[in-house]
């Protein structure tokens, strides 16, 4: 059975309504969606991650991977507890587990999440937290410093190259297993802005940024999961998880349902889109990249003028194979983003939707 698509300036205006309808009486749809989520998943079990050999193992206690979805790593020198890490299976349009949503690696946990990188042949790695927020460490720095080598277990990491976008960095890495003649690429792609518990500032920024890792997804052979992570795994990874899942839709001609996408995220890692302002801000960014914010061409014209301004080689884009989408595969040729939309309006319905709040700007994001 085929699933119905439609053009993409149907899709703009059917939810460019829906995101009206929702946003009307001070956000109360959205609301209203958000608490009916509340609950979903909480009956699930996460027995292993409760367990006193593991807990060590948790970046913070109360969010744990459920049982039933988990990444179990091979068990090393006959040891039962050597299976864990704190990191979940998690659907985005094409399978139950087209991402890996995990906490960022403790210092304690690096080696457990290379292994993980290698085990599940992961090939794109997508870090949205910085690595500090003041005092407080959201996530240890896994990867070496340019060209070093470092081994983390059984695992060599070499940090091969470095290239800066507009608001992200990516990094190629170089992975081997000791002894073993087969090397593998990984892309890093690294967004320090985002602040926890928080949406960025810009929603374009981040379009752009999801934008190139979709083609990227798009590009590369189905291997293995991606692994997007944040500090918890859980708000802002559900929150880019979410979108991107929507955008793989939409470039499909299918219509989205964002409270169905975070439902189905939620009964595979808990919290995952962590509160009401990321639930609006998926909207927010969806509307406006169906709207033409952020076309592939603006995009590199971006990445262009920001790699000349600080003397960096520009990241290339890749172009897309096909898509993934739903439980099915489907063809279907992508469609231009519409250009006749009037984007005044379009943007002071976004302000009525989208609160404003206060965001921080890290002095360092020390990469």
């Amino acid at each position: 059975m085929r699933v119905q698509t439609f053009p993409r300036a149907q899709i703009l205006q059917e939810f460019q309504l829906r995101c009206q309808t929702l946003a009307a009486n001070d956000n109360r749809g959205f609301k209203q969606d958000f608490e009916e989520l509340d609950n979903v998943g909480k009956d699930l079990p996460a027995r292993v991650g409760e367990l006193e050999a593991n807990k060590e193992k948790n970046r913070y206690p109360y969010i744990l991977p459920y049982d039933h979805c988990r990444v179990r790593l091979s068990v090393q020198n006959s040891s039962p507890h050597t299976d864990y890490i704190n990191a979940s299976y998690v659907p985005g349009g094409g399978s139950e587990r087209d991402f890996i949503c995990t906490q960022g690696p403790l210092n304690s946990t690096i080696a457990d999440f290379w292994r993980m990188v290698w085990e599940q042949n992961v090939r794109i790695i997508v870090m949205v937290t910085a690595l500090k927020h003041k005092d407080a460490v959201l996530c240890d720095k896994y990867w070496p410093p340019d060209r070093r080598t470092v081994y983390y277990g059984l695992i060599q990491v070499t940090t091969v190259a470095r290239k800066q976008g507009p608001d992200y960095f990516i990094t190629t890495i170089n992975l081997r297993q000791r002894d073993c003649p087969t090397d593998r690429i990984i892309t890093h792609y690294y967004y320090p802005t985002w602040p926890d518990r928080g949406v960025p500032k810009d929603s374009s920024s981040l379009c752009a940024f999801t934008e190139h890792v979709r083609q990227h997804l798009q590009a590369l052979p189905r291997l293995g999961p991606a692994v997007v992570h944040c500090s918890a795994g859980v708000g802002r990874s559900g929150t880019f998880v979410t979108l991107l899942w929507l955008m793989q839709l939409c470039a499909r001609g299918i219509q989205p349902d964002i409270r169905a996408a975070v439902e189905d995220l939620r009964l595979h890692r808990m919290w995952m889109v962590q509160n009401l302002e990321q639930y609006i801000f998926v909207h927010h960014c969806l509307l406006y990249w169906l709207s033409g914010g952020t076309s592939a061409s603006l995009l590199n014209q971006g990445a262009s003028s920001n790699a000349t301004h600080h003397g960096q080689e520009r990241p290339h884009s890749s172009s897309g194979r096909g898509d993934r989408s739903g439980r099915r595969r489907h063809h279907h040729h992508r469609q231009m983003l519409p250009s006749d939309q009037p984007q005044n309006s379009i943007q002071q319905m976004l302000r009525r939707i989208l609160p404003s709040s206060s965001m921080f700007n890290p002095s360092s994001h020390n990469y």
